[in-house]
């Protein structure tokens, strides 16, 4: 069952799917926050897994970031690290409102560059009791190192010159400067990224999943506020909180995962997908079925201790939570 929702996030209306079980209950639910890809929408990876966990037993909220698809923000193809980050703990704000979420138990499910945003939201906001990752990435590092991690420096110093002459050309009056995220052909993409490229665009631009709404293009300025947002630096702070990563072994992306899980403490887990590349693991049924169902596991286990425990234990002389 999906309901069309809004919420706001730093001043913009954001427009989401909720997914609740189709069993008859009338709650309250555990939820899990799933967040889109870059360049993605509510109704793409991001819905499908959010209606598997449905399925299952979750109200799960799916939505379109700010600045995309049909939320609120100006210019339309902002990529905005911080804001994105935001967003994840408006949609946990809004679930809290809501009298069929059990509040004690709302996790959250970050896809792709969510995979990034949703560890920096989890290490500073308690009521994230529990996160899974799919084909994580933060795309800080995608933009400055390359998917594969082996890009020369001077290509993403290149694109900080554009960055900064767009800038200029905006305040003289040019209009919002913008670049395609996407090239014109799968095989102009696998000449210029290889196997990650041409999937993504297949994904994004052809009838295997494209929406009208997805982001073609990026601002120039999204790529000065990717400079130095890093996702996974203090991820060691979602402990003892329980963390998921799901991984394909075949994504060339996969040195992401690995990076946050080291740098995560426990309990952590990395699961690999065999077979599975980057973009498989966002709508093809032989990977994502593996993955849905250990999210499943995963949260059901999870998020029932989150509410027998009740949160996380406060430290000698933490302040009292504040009361409604």
């Amino acid at each position: 069952m999906r309901t069309d929702v809004t919420f706001p996030s730093a001043g913009l209306k954001l427009a989401g799917h909720l997914y609740a079980p189709d069993d008859g209950a009338v709650g309250p639910y555990p939820a899990i926050v799933v967040g889109h890809p870059g360049s993605g929408v509510k109704e793409q990876t991001a819905g499908l897994y959010a209606r598997r966990l449905a399925e299952k037993g979750f109200a799960a909220l799916a939505f379109d970031a700010a600045h995309q698809g049909e939320s609120e923000g100006e210019p339309r193809g902002l990529e905005d690290p911080a804001h994105r980050v935001e967003d994840i703990k408006a949609a946990v704000s809004f679930l809290t409102t809501r009298d069929d979420i059990d509040t004690e138990r709302i996790g959250a499910l970050g896809i792709c560059a969510s995979g990034g945003y949703v560890l920096a939201a989890t290490a500073s906001d308690h009521r994230i009791r529990a996160v899974g990752t799919v084909s994580a990435v933060d795309i800080a590092r995608q933009f400055r190192d390359g998917a594969d991690g082996g890009q020369d420096p001077a290509v993403f110093q290149g694109m900080l010159d554009a960055a900064a002459a767009a800038r200029t050309a905006e305040a003289r009056g040019a209009g919002v400067q913008t670049f395609p995220i996407f090239p014109d052909t799968t095989e102009q993409a696998h000449a210029l990224g290889g196997r990650h490229a041409a999937e993504g665009r297949e994904y994004y631009c052809s009838d295997r999943a494209q929406h009208p709404r997805s982001a073609k293009s990026f601002t120039w300025s999204s790529v000065d506020r990717m400079a130095f947002f890093d996702g996974f630096r203090f991820v060691h702070l979602i402990a003892p909180r329980p963390l998921l990563m799901i991984v394909g072994r075949e994504a060339v992306t996969s040195w992401m995962s690995v990076e946050a899980y080291q740098k995560a403490r426990a309990p952590k887990e990395l699961h690999w997908i065999d077979g599975a590349s980057h973009v498989d693991l966002y709508d093809k049924e032989p990977y994502v079925g593996p993955a849905a169902e250990k999210l499943t596991d995963f949260f059901r286990a999870q998020l029932a201790a989150a509410e027998q425990t009740s949160g996380l234990a406060a430290g000698p002389g933490a302040p009292p939570a504040p009361t409604a």
